[in-house]
């Protein structure tokens, strides 16, 4: 019998995880391996060693082969999917430089040169200035170049974590299409390198031969290396296909190949995707994703630290669930469910505006967040609902904006996440959007998403339609409860929907004020 079992590896930001899917999508065999996801050296960086992330992939495949039942020789092809935006200097023998400046890093570096000429002109003209001031600040590159020029002096390649490891199991410089989610200049409507024209080689310091060469989805990227075979213990000269982003392979893991299926992540960021054949922005100017689809766009609404700030209230008001939850030997999260469930839809008025930390342009880089209609009733328990409902506004606006764009109505809620583990988080999302919202059949959606590639890329699937017909399946379905859809629809228009605009005129005077958000 030929060999038809998948091996996706993973590297998220807590941990690297190796996993074994068949055809059918069953995962056969887990292992995950916890790493540390940076350090830092001053307040607002976060780094990590390259090595570290590595190591982690080794240690993982190494184990996986320990565990019963798995037999090595059964795997047919291998997929990276990994954390976007975090970026490594290597020199020519693909070693790095510095350690990896990770997507958590904050460090900016305002007062650039603007970007000029005709493209200065035109971003003017469309009040796109600012945007592209803090697009330059945020791009590490110009941060290494004026900070470290020695080391972006001798850069051979500046690449991805997922072509870092792509490079470390093939031993050559390319990458997934997918992948291509960084302040690096990327063409997102035609999936490639931009034009020599394109402004982008303006804002940052980066040329074209420091990039990789790129492969679509599901193309084969190269083969396993005896270097990689000995470190790894996965089998020499096996083919290794190119996948997509973690969020990109997680869309599809959900089974949201249909621009009418939504998929939300309540992960670190939590996001709102659908996937489309055509190039559509659904914030101006602002352009879509590339999906794990080849030729096909993931249109994404970010809310950046959004489940991030369960963690926050973990930290800060859940210590007596922490203690409750070690006697009992339970998760912390099952406790804050009854949390959830003592307080009635609509929180009595709490609302929370979840901009923990500003945004390009939905919301604006002025954006704070913001708890309105406090009253002696309110306790922690509102607090912590309020909150998941300010998370779930905030995906049901990104959307209602992906609808009025798309001119496609999303008719299904898939969910995708640590957060999709919470039942009361899942039934409120559905009373919020009034659709019917459904976990995935396996927690490991990114995974089993790139595991998908694999399989179309080796033919055992002849198209991602099928893929997604035979790959995934549904788990539990939450349908929406009227009589809460009704008070949160009455919310969510009438005050949700109007908070922002009301209290950006505060936002910006805080900040004037404060210095923070700093401006460029």
């Amino acid at each position: 019998m030929a060999p038809e079992q998948l091996l996706a590896i993973d590297a998220g930001t807590q941990s690297i995880r190796a996993l074994i899917f068949d055809p059918r999508g069953n995962l056969i065999a887990k292992t995950r391996v916890t790493i540390e996801p940076y350090f830092s050296t001053a307040p607002g960086l976060a780094e990590q060693h390259p090595q570290v992330f590595w190591d982690a992939v080794c240690q993982a495949c190494q184990e996986l082969w320990k565990k019963p039942g798995v037999d090595k020789e059964a795997i047919a092809g291998v997929a990276v999917t990994t954390q976007r935006s975090t970026m490594i200097n290597v020199d020519k023998n693909g070693n790095p430089l510095r350690p990896a400046i990770h997507w958590l890093d904050q460090r900016r570096t305002p007062g650039l040169k603007p970007v000029g000429g005709i493209w200065g002109l035109l971003f003017k003209l469309a009040g796109m200035t600012e945007t592209v001031a803090y697009l330059q600040a945020e791009a590490d590159s110009n941060w290494l170049q004026k900070n470290e020029p020695e080391v972006w002096n001798n850069t051979y390649k500046y690449i991805m974590l997922s072509g870092y490891l792509n490079f470390k199991l093939t031993g050559l410089f390319k990458d997934s299409v997918g992948s291509q989610v960084a302040y690096i200049p990327f063409d997102y409507k035609n999936m490639n390198w931009c034009a020599k024209s394109d402004w982008k080689w303006q804002a940052v310091p980066v040329n074209p031969g420091m990039l990789v060469d790129l492969v679509p989805p599901a193309g084969q990227l190269g083969v396993i290396t005896s270097e990689a075979a000995k470190a790894t213990g996965i089998p020499e000269n096996l083919p290794v296909f190119a996948a997509a982003a973690d969020k990109a392979c997680e869309v599809i893991g959900a089974g949201c190949v249909d621009p009418s299926i939504a998929c939300l992540s309540y992960g670190t960021t939590a996001t709102i995707n659908t996937t489309h054949t055509k190039y559509v922005e659904v914030i101006p100017l602002i352009p879509p994703y590339p999906s794990a689809v080849p030729g096909a766009y993931a249109l994404e609404i970010q809310i950046f630290r959004g489940y991030w700030m369960v963690s926050w209230f973990k930290r800060e008001f859940g210590q007596s669930e922490e203690r409750l939850a070690k006697q009992r030997g339970v998760e912390t999260e099952e406790l804050f469910d009854d949390l959830v469930n003592s307080v009635p839809a609509g929180s009595l008025g709490l609302m929370l505006q979840p901009y923990w930390s500003p945004g390009l342009k939905v919301p604006g880089p002025e954006a704070k967040g913001a708890i309105v209609g406090f009253g002696d009733v309110h306790t922690r328990a509102h607090m912590y609902r309020s909150m998941l409902e300010g998370l779930a506004y905030a995906l049901r606006e990104g959307a209602d904006r992906t609808t009025k764009r798309s001119h496609i109505p999303i008719t299904q809620i898939r969910v995708a996440g640590g957060g999709s583990q919470s039942k009361a988080a899942m039934q409120l999302t559905a009373d919020i959007f009034g659709l019917p919202t459904t976990n995935p059949h396996v927690y490991e959606a990114s995974g089993l998403g790139a595991a998908m590639d694999i399989a179309v890329g080796l033919k055992l699937h002849p198209d991602f339609d099928v893929a997604v017909k035979e790959m995934t399946h549904t788990g539990a379905t939450f349908e929406p409860i009227a009589e809460n859809h009704k008070i949160y629809d009455e919310l969510y228009n009438k005050v949700y929907l109007r908070m922002y605009d009301r209290l950006k005129p505060l936002y910006d005077d805080i900040r004037s004020i404060t210095g923070y958000p700093p401006k460029n």
